[in-house]
């Protein structure tokens, strides 16, 4: 068998056992390539068929590419708990079941210098909130090197990934990673205000979380769940990240917050707030830009 015959015969797999995507694919076929390429130890961009694509493939290889798809099929686990590894534009990043596969729409709008617009040149100080396994932290460090990046989320289980995706990327230098419910840690208030404050908070609303695909539930819930302090909306997170972020942020500063597909809960919660709504490639409703001035205002 060649390797676009095991591929396409995978991607089938999936299909019929209707999993769900959503966490590095959106289809099976693609979701099938990244498996099987990773079991064969072969580069993500491996050409399937032609002149450059590996030749045909081995009983033992087929057979562990195979009792790979399997896992993925039985076990209804993202594929990147399997591989341990996620890719976020460009950057691979470390993941296990404790924390959440990195997917933020954030991680383009740093690539892309979506939010370039709204910095300033003494843009330098930096905090991630929520940071999960510290890919958004690690980008940004990346891509404004003149900055210092303070990493923070309630789960010790998740700084303790993100450290090692931190040394991995050899930014412990400028990178310090913190404990902290939201805004609430002593140590992380005593590293602003900061200049930027990138957000990808639990948002999903009571009723889409009995909703999600097994996929979803693989991940830690507290990441997932905007309910926490007893509301339907998803919103509760983001209630007290609104309130606190102000005296947290330079007078120039800003907020980058992904809410996801819940932007009519965010409105129906904010009305009166004067929101930058930032365009993705999913569009132009979930993820959004507040400005000090808006918050206070």
């Amino acid at each position: 068998m060649r390797l676009r015959e095991l591929v396409e015969q995978s991607a089938r797999q999936l299909q019929a056992a209707q999993v769900a995507f959503g966490h590095g694919t959106d289809n099976a076929l693609d979701e099938a390539a990244w498996l099987v390429l990773w079991q064969l130890g072969l580069p993500l961009d491996t050409a399937l068929d032609g002149p450059d694509a590996p030749a045909t493939l081995t009983a033992t290889q087929q057979s562990a590419c195979i009792s790979l798809i399997e896992r993925r099929i039985n076990t209804r686990k993202p594929a990147a708990y399997l591989t341990r590894q996620a890719w976020l534009q460009g950057f691979a990043f470390y993941v296990d079941e404790r924390v959440i596969v990195p997917r933020s729409l954030i991680a383009e709008l740093l690539v892309d210098g979506g939010i370039d617009y709204f910095l300033h040149e003494g843009t330098q100080k930096v905090l991630d909130l929520c940071t999960g396994n510290g890919s958004l932290a690690i980008i940004a460090a990346q891509v404004y090197p003149d900055t210092v990046v303070c990493a923070s989320d309630l789960s010790q289980d998740a700084l303790d990934v993100a450290a090692i995706n931190v040394t991995q990327h050899a930014l412990q230098s400028r990178i310090q990673l913190l404990a902290s419910d939201g805004m609430q840690s002593p140590a992380l208030q005593a590293q602003g205000p900061f200049d930027l404050i990138l957000c990808n908070p639990p948002y999903v609303n009571a009723d889409s979380m009995t909703a999600l695909p097994p996929e979803f539930r693989a991940e830690p819930a507290l990441a997932l769940d905007g309910n926490a302090d007893g509301g339907r909306d998803g919103m509760d997170f983001v209630r007290r990240l609104l309130r606190d972020a102000p005296q947290h942020l330079n007078p120039q500063g800003v907020l980058v917050l992904e809410i996801g597909h819940e932007r009519a809960f965010f409105e129906a919660a904010f009305p009166a707030l004067q929101a930058v709504w930032l365009p993705t490639s999913a569009g132009e409703d979930q993820v959004l830009l507040l400005t000090r001035e808006s918050l206070i205002s």
